[in-house]
């Protein structure tokens, strides 16, 4: 999909068109997620700090985002796909492989399946995709973006909507492409790739695999030597399972008070839990995410002693991590995630279940009594919170105060007295892992 959150948000400011306009970044330290081809063009990008871009683009437009419709919209067009072909394969919101090996004989060549794909979407729901058609994964992921429109001052440059790279083109295609458009090079891998004297991807596969594997290791060398001679086997595969769900926040200001981050811990692992129960998982390794007011991040992990969908786990866990943080730099964002995930949701017995020992202190872990009763409690919430909305309950601690308004979200709704995340907010990993 073509600047996918911008566009989305266009079908309803349709007066925008044709204006450098991002998502996101609409506050002090806001981060661009999606910039048009007009904001392109003066150098704006995605993850790029929302002053950067203002200062490349003082005409810039910047519109709050709206995850939950982006997913709603990310669902339907996927449902277009699998219109065509079953076997579809879900990168991200806006983008996935479609194998349709099994579809020409009902739909034509490759080349007219693309053309239909777009059309599909541009009638269905006024949006702009571009396709890449391929004989492997990753040289349809860099067809589609040769396919693209082009950045420029005078106005985006359309591309050709559909490109083909034809079976015993592949390298032809491939080869003077520079280094950094193949996956898995980044600036460091890049640097040690340039100081052998390789600027292409053709330069790099002519190179020995011995050479480009002493100088970025066996692992990287071996995949990279691979792609550069259009060597790539993988399957579509449909319905590829989550492998976490997470959120976090960025603050407006930098938090150096310990209860104030873990009230934040608290919201967002109240917001990771409901999100496992939603889609029946369990989680077996809780981690936190930590980014100081110098912009160094960090990372922590917990792999729990039995899975879970328990907001009220993640949290101690969560606390326990970041007990471990010092709060010098201040804390700038933060942001809690559940991987591991599985859907067997048995609990084997503990010595201290079985012994009728401590339960539930912050010390120890939850016995099963404690466990059970903030399972039935969580489910309770969730009813609630299915009928009433995600503000309707949630922990006493992320109330505000009693003389303080409720707080607006970016786009100015009104909010309750709690400060819980709603759907979508600040997430990632998709919200339904079909």
């Amino acid at each position: 999909m073509d600047a996918f959150y911008v566009a989305v948000e266009l079908l309803g400011r349709p007066e925008l068109r044709g204006r450098p306009v991002v998502v996101g970044g609409t506050g002090r330290r806001g981060v661009v997620a999606s910039a048009s081809y007009e904001a392109r063009a003066y150098g704006v990008r995605s993850a790029m700090p929302s002053g950067q871009a203002r200062r490349l683009c003082p005409r810039l437009v910047s519109l709050p985002g709206d995850h939950a419709r982006y997913g709603e919209v990310s669902r339907r067009v996927m449902a277009i796909f699998r219109e065509l072909t079953p076997l579809v394969e879900p990168l991200s919101l806006d983008e996935a492989f479609l194998d349709v090996t099994g579809a020409q004989l009902r739909l034509g060549p490759p080349e007219a399946i693309a053309a239909a794909v777009r059309g599909a979407v541009a009638t269905d729901e006024g949006l702009v995709c571009s396709v890449g058609v391929a004989p492997t994964k990753f040289l349809a992921k860099l067809a589609s973006e040769a396919a693209k429109p082009t950045p420029s001052l005078g106005g985006p440059v359309p591309g050709p909507g559909v490109f083909v790279v034809e079976p015993g083109e592949e390298l032809a295609f491939l080869h003077p492409l520079p280094l950094r458009a193949l996956w898995g090079v980044g600036p460091a891998t890049l640097g040690r790739l340039q100081r052998l004297g390789v600027a292409t991807v053709g330069e790099l596969a002519a190179l020995p695999v011995d050479a480009v594997v002493s100088a970025v290791g066996d692992a990287v060398g071996r995949h990279l030597a691979g792609l550069s001679r259009g060597v790539d086997d993988r399957p579509v595969v449909p319905d590829r399972a989550l492998k976490s769900v997470g959120h976090e926040e960025t603050f407006a200001h930098d938090l150096l008070d310990r209860e104030a981050c873990e009230r934040e811990l608290l919201r967002l692992a109240d917001a990771v839990g409901a999100r496992l129960r939603r889609h029946g998982l369990v989680s077996r390794t809780a981690t936190i995410k930590v980014r100081f007011g110098d912009f160094r991040t960090i990372t922590r992990s917990r792999t729990l002693a039995e899975p879970t969908d328990s907001a009220t786990v993640l949290y101690r866990e969560a606390r326990r991590l970041f007990d471990q943080v010092p709060l010098e730099a201040g804390i700038r964002l933060l942001g809690v995630s559940a991987s591991g995930l599985g859907t067997d949701t048995s609990r084997q017995l503990s010595f201290e279940d079985v012994l009728g020992g401590p339960q539930g202190s912050d010390t120890g872990p939850a016995g099963a009594a404690d466990l059970g009763a903030w399972s039935d409690a969580e489910r309770a919430v969730d009813a609630i919170r299915d009928r009433f909305g995600s503000a309707s309950i949630g922990p006493a601690a992320l109330a505000t105060g009693g003389d303080e308004p409720p707080p607006g979200d970016a786009k100015g709704r009104s909010r309750s007295r709690l400060r819980v995340l709603r759907r979508g907010d600040h997430q990632w990993g998709p919200d339904d892992p079909s």
